[in-house]
């Protein structure tokens, strides 16, 4: 589901089932009413494409069917955030497929706000799976606002003895 985007300064969110996203897009719509920007809201589904879609009529349904499943993401997020899409917001919903970072470059023109969210991510991860929000953050022409999900203080990884690491550790 493609909508017209909105004229003037805005405010795009890369929104996914991320908690980290959804904390991006919490951030996005207060800065959006704050400001008085028209918030747009991106997902772009990394399903496999051909590079020719033409050429395999089974392709044409394929994405057609993650751009709808893209539109119930972007609306399952909102739910969960905001209680649905404010109504108070000039709001447009995008629908891409492909690699999520240059889709999100792409939308982004100077005088726009790109939000995205940060989560902690395993090495297996960051080694396979490049991140979206760096890669914005050194290709786009706009400026990028990066979002990461707080922790909680009885999480063990942020306390003191993780932060302390292994090299430094005291021995007996």
């Amino acid at each position: 589901m493609e909508q017209e985007l909105p004229a003037g300064a805005r405010l795009i969110v890369g929104v996914d089932e991320s908690p980290s996203s959804r904390w991006a897009l919490a951030w996005a719509i207060g800065a959006a009413r704050l400001h008085r920007m028209a918030l747009v809201a991106v997902h772009v589904s990394r399903a496999p494409v051909h590079p020719f879609p033409e050429a395999l009529p089974v392709q044409h349904a394929i994405r057609a069917g993650e751009e709808a499943r893209c539109s119930e993401v972007i609306t399952g997020v909102f739910d969960d955030v905001a209680g649905g899409v404010p109504e108070d917001l000039t709001t447009a919903v995008i629908s891409r497929v492909g690699d999520p970072g240059y889709h999100l470059v792409d939308l982004a023109r100077e005088g726009d706000l790109l939000v995205l969210g940060r989560g902690r991510r395993g090495l297996f991860s960051r080694i396979f799976m490049p991140s979206t929000s760096m890669y914005c953050a050194r290709h786009a022409r706009t400026t990028v606002v990066i979002v990461r999900q707080p922790t909680s203080p009885d999480d063990p990884e942020m306390s003191g003895d993780r932060a302390r690491g292994f090299w430094s550790r005291r021995h007996p």
